[in-house]
């Protein structure tokens, strides 16, 4: 087991807050002098059948948990499942079937080892404790927590200003998901921002029954790949696990550079500075390779790879551009420190009439180098000695240009 610093770099990566972080260093500390492992728990309502990337931003975190040799819990909120999470949303959710969730929950053991290793991976499912509790009890379990904390809620206290309806039944999806952190004595409990109140109630109810309370862990809700609004299948910006390997690689290469370094850092343990310092669209053709590896696997990736190549490099890209233009350090500013701009590299192919032309292409959307869009005419491009890039300008016009100092 890893020294303290070592685990706290790795569980606090990505991760958006800690409550509360001497906590979270005391229980590791505990940990590493007994050598016993923390339990981590994560819970998931089966509400849909496919597991996209942003469901896994929280089993990445689980996997770190697991690498540094604690013991995760996967917890299958098939009973919660019933009620529907009212996280987030402006109406009361539909509650699914039991044969809709055992269903759901057959699809989600399935991909969620391809992440997480099954043989240290405890799965439970809450309906063993919670089928089994008598009304009395149930009772005794809303009667710790009052209305007026449940108001506090974001999504209820909105809703119940506008006067939207809020079913009794709602009010005990957060007691339960809070019990279960009790039935499973959970040191670390995980969840994404938008399940704060709830970890939290997990917190309050292991006070109330002599435990101490977990620590709480909550990550960031993904950006699709639109880069604006959070993954969901709903806005069509989503990845799935069980997209085709050749789709999954095309949709990742279509992401920004921004979105890249996050999906780099929430999705992956690679070193971000070196993932910066490296050419966009390598370190782009990368992640998508390491992506699809884990899900499909390595033939896969390399297969999607390389028909993504051929499709945008060999078939779309002419072998012979327009142009071809080789730049020298007399062509830079600085040459002790290679670069230029964007539209300084447009002007000089001499594929358009001057540079307020380049300017508004690039503006508009219409340059591309390496495949990769540009939008600002300012941003400076780095120059690697002999290496060839190539410049899509406008629909149909294509020029290489390489640097030799």
């Amino acid at each position: 087991m890893k020294d303290l610093d070592a685990q706290m770099e790795l569980i606090l990566r990505g991760a958006v807050e800690v409550i509360q972080r001497p906590e979270l260093e005391s229980k590791l500390a505990r940990s590493i002098k007994e050598k016993r492992p923390l339990r981590v728990k994560a819970g998931f309502d089966p509400t849909a059948p496919d597991l996209h990337l942003g469901h896994t931003v929280l089993l990445q975190k689980m996997k770190h948990f697991q690498d540094l040799g604690h013991q995760v819990i996967f917890l299958i909120g098939d009973f919660t499942g019933m009620i529907g999470d009212p996280s987030g949303v402006s109406e009361t959710r539909p509650a699914l079937t039991r044969e809709e969730i055992e269903e759901n929950a057959k699809t989600y053991r399935r991909q969620v080892f391809k992440i997480l290793d099954a043989d240290k991976t405890i799965v439970e499912f809450n309906s063993r404790w919670m089928s089994r509790m008598k009304a009395e009890e149930v009772v005794h379990l809303a009667a710790q927590y009052s209305v007026a904390r449940m108001l506090e809620r974001e999504d209820f206290h909105k809703r119940y200003h506008e006067q939207r309806p809020i079913s009794i039944h709602e009010f005990l999806y957060p007691l339960i998901q809070g019990y279960d952190s009790v039935a499973l004595q959970a040191d670390v409990e995980l969840g994404g921002t938008d399940q704060k109140f709830n970890l939290l109630v997990g917190r309050d109810l292991q006070r109330a029954h002599g435990q101490e309370p977990q620590v709480v862990i909550t990550t960031p809700l993904l950006e699709g790949t639109d880069g604006a609004r959070k993954m969901s299948k709903s806005l069509g910006n989503f990845i799935a696990l069980e997209d085709r390997p050749a789709d999954m690689f095309g949709k990742l290469m279509s992401i920004s550079d921004t979105l890249m370094l996050r999906y780099y850092e929430l999705l992956t343990v690679q070193d971000l500075g070196k993932v910066r310092k490296a050419h966009p669209m390598e370190a782009k053709l990368a992640l998508a390779e390491q992506i699809v590896t884990q899900y499909h696997g390595a033939e896969a990736a390399r297969r999607a790879k390389a028909e993504f190549q051929h499709k945008f490099r060999e078939r779309e890209f002419p072998d012979q551009p327009d142009v071809r233009v080789i730049l020298t350090g007399s062509d830079l500013p600085n040459p002790a420190s290679p670069s230029v701009t964007v539209v300084d590299l447009v002007a000089k192919t001499g594929l358009v009439p001057s540079k307020s032309e380049a300017r508004r292409l690039i503006v508009q959307g219409g340059v591309e180098v390496d495949e990769h869009k540009q939008s600002d005419p300012s941003s400076q491009l780095a120059l690697t000695p002999g290496r060839q890039y190539r410049l899509r300008i406008g629909r149909r016009k294509f020029a290489i240009v390489e640097y030799r100092p």
